[in-house]
């Protein structure tokens, strides 16, 4: 399959997609390789990749909160192709990895920068000994945040980065400073700060027709599918302690966002509900201020796009996944 036949094929995919998903990419999901290491505190910590002894660049996905590398197939099949090396990784409490408390539902994390240390261990066992010539990373919103927080650390692995629809700030359903009191006051107390926050609670399907993350019915029926066939991978809200650690990670990336010596490339979703777009400005600006003498996209919007841009209808996927590549393409 040459790069411009399976480019072409992003913009008609959806129309085939039950042949796609059971045909060509199941025979390319066989050939996974999972294993795992152990992260901070002894969580385990699982992964996948996809390795071609003919392959010179590799990718790396850092993906959002709740998902796993189950979720990333059609992903995986598309930057492989295009002849990348691709590893996936299931970050702590979440996919295939570890949890943290007693209801494996509850989206929590001790310290944010557990997250970071997890992901640096990964990168050290699985990418730096194979010396790519060419290596990139690609993040998705909580992976985001996880992987702009390693590129503070590590400015030599990664040649250049895409952060999709990142999650430098949360969209909340009150002022961000009612927020912060409000997990402020629920860290003090032991019974609370690992409870759910509110409204939220174990996971729920929701129908098609209300969710905020896709505007593609096919790509949207197989993400619920896999938590139909995997309930185990099944994450709910995240605790008040989870969301103080976001705010946390969030304000510091602004504030050094300079400070990253990657090239960057930022998607922003025009319909984004799920994460902040003005937090996203914010961290492009304070980028921006920095005059870090290159030319970046930042952000670049998908216009008409949900928060998860990497699955979105047809026209809008192949957008952004264009950008991607020619972005990649320049280092």
């Amino acid at each position: 399959m040459t790069p411009e036949y399976l480019k072409e094929s992003w913009l008609n995919r959806e129309t085939q997609f039950s042949a796609f998903t059971n045909g060509p990419l199941l025979d390319f999901w066989q050939h996974r390789e999972e294993s795992q290491f152990i992260g901070v505190d002894d969580i385990p910590i699982h992964y996948v990749r996809f390795i071609h002894p003919k392959h010179h660049k590799a990718i790396v996905i850092s993906p959002g909160r709740s998902e796993s590398y189950v979720k990333y197939p059609e992903v995986a099949y598309d930057f492989y192709h295009l002849g990348y090396d691709v590893f996936i990784i299931d970050h702590r409490g979440q996919g295939r990895s570890g949890r943290m408390l007693a209801d494996p539902q509850k989206g929590h994390v001790e310290k944010f920068t557990d997250y970071i240390d997890d992901f640096e261990k990964f990168i050290e066992l699985e990418v730096k000994y194979r010396h790519y010539p060419k290596c990139y990373a690609l993040a998705h919103s909580m992976g985001s945040a996880i992987l702009a927080g390693y590129l503070l650390r590590d400015s030599v692995t990664f040649d250049a980065a895409t952060l999709c629809a990142p999650m430098i700030g949360i969209n909340l359903p009150m002022p961000r400073w009612m927020a912060s009191f409000i997990v402020d006051r629920a860290e003090s107390r032991e019974s609370v700060r690992n409870d759910y926050a509110a409204s939220t609670g174990k996971w729920q399907p929701l129908p098609y027709l209300i969710n905020v993350l896709t505007h593609s019915p096919e790509r949207y029926r197989r993400y619920l599918r896999y938590y139909a066939d995997y309930p185990e991978l099944r994450l709910g809200g995240p605790t008040y302690h989870w969301l103080r650690e976001s705010f946390v990670i969030g304000d510091e990336l602004i504030a050094k966002a300079g400070e990253i010596d990657v090239p960057l490339m930022v998607l922003e979703a025009s319909e984004e509900k799920v994460v902040s777009n003005k937090e996203l400005q914010a961290f492009c600006q304070s980028r921006q201020k920095a005059q870090i003498g290159r030319e970046e996209k930042l952000p670049l919007i998908i216009e008409g796009a949900h928060h998860e841009i990497l699955f979105e209808v047809d026209a809008l996927r192949a957008m952004a996944l264009n950008a991607i590549c020619d972005f990649f393409e320049q280092y």
